[in-house]
């Protein structure tokens, strides 16, 4: 739709010398998400993967976990009130017979804000609510120097930060250091999403032998989307706050903060991280 981009007036001062010029701005929209007809959710997200984001966010909600769940996902028309399409809503239709979980406000409040529930509410909901067991079986294992090496794989393939400089990514590879998949927002929760959503569409889940990276911090609200898509392993280039680090012990999840060149900290599941037996003794 054209619409990743916007161009905008900036006034540019380099050096204490003054010029006019247009700037490549990311997009960044409202979109609704409803279920059935019904208004469920609105986040802000750079426009396109539409589809695939609403998915994604309905396996984190433990709504849909399969293709076979998914009946359609369309625009809806007339969303203004002169009847025009924003593309900015969409409805997301189930097969019949899928059991709707209950999806209260307070949930879905914690889930599109990014701020979180506290404490023992959030670590149950997850728990209660997931398909997939985190269960790679034999476990997957990864060396350090793989690790290190996917940030700059996932900086090369960001197209849209290279003209606007501001979004965020999320890539998902393989155990071996496949790229498989990345997508971009303003957003990091909708990146997964739109990864998540993917997977979903394709018939790809749980993404049992899957390593998620995203750019900045590991909140718990990413945590939480890596352990409702099946995903043992999610790496961040930045920090993980407090409550991720609970999810990801209660879970089994991998989680490593602060991957930076050869230098990362493992706050949890570091059984499968292939470490020297001397340096793991050390």
């Amino acid at each position: 739709m054209g619409r990743v981009t916007e161009r905008r007036k900036v006034l540019r001062i380099r050096d204490e010398q003054v010029s006019s010029r247009p700037d490549t701005l990311v997009a960044e929209e409202p979109l609704e998400i409803r279920l059935n007809g019904k208004p469920l959710a609105i986040t802000m997200r750079t426009p396109g993967d539409d589809f695939a984001l609403a998915a994604g966010f309905l396996v984190s909600e433990g709504v849909l976990g399969a293709t076979e769940e998914l009946q359609s996902i369309v625009y809806c028309a007339g969303a203004t009130p002169d009847g025009s399409n924003t593309y900015n809503v969409v409805d997301v239709r189930t097969a019949p017979g899928v059991v709707i979980p209950d999806i209260t406000l307070e949930r879905n409040v914690y889930t599109t804000s990014s701020c979180g529930l506290c404490g023992k509410a959030s670590l149950d909901a997850v728990r209660t609510t997931t398909r997939f067991a985190i269960d790679d079986t034999p476990p997957v294992r990864i060396e350090p120097s793989l690790l290190a090496s996917l940030p700059d794989r996932l900086r090369e393939a960001q197209r849209v930060f290279d003209r606007t400089g501001g979004l965020h990514a999320a890539a998902l590879f393989s155990e071996a250091g496949e790229l498989l998949d990345i997508r971009e927002d303003v957003g990091r929760h909708n990146a997964v999403d739109k990864l998540v959503g993917r997977a979903l569409q394709n018939g790809g889940l749980p993404l049992s032998r899957a390593i998620l990276l995203v750019s900045g911090r590991a909140s718990f609200e990413l945590a939480q989307k890596a352990v409702m898509a099946g995903i043992p392993v999610l790496a961040a280039v930045s920090a993980p706050s407090s409550l991720a680090v609970d999810l990801a012990a209660e879970t089994g999840l991998t989680l490593v903060g602060f991957l930076r060149g050869p230098n990362m900290n493992v706050y949890a599941g570091e059984h499968r991280i292939a470490l020297r037996a001397a340096a793991a003794q050390g």
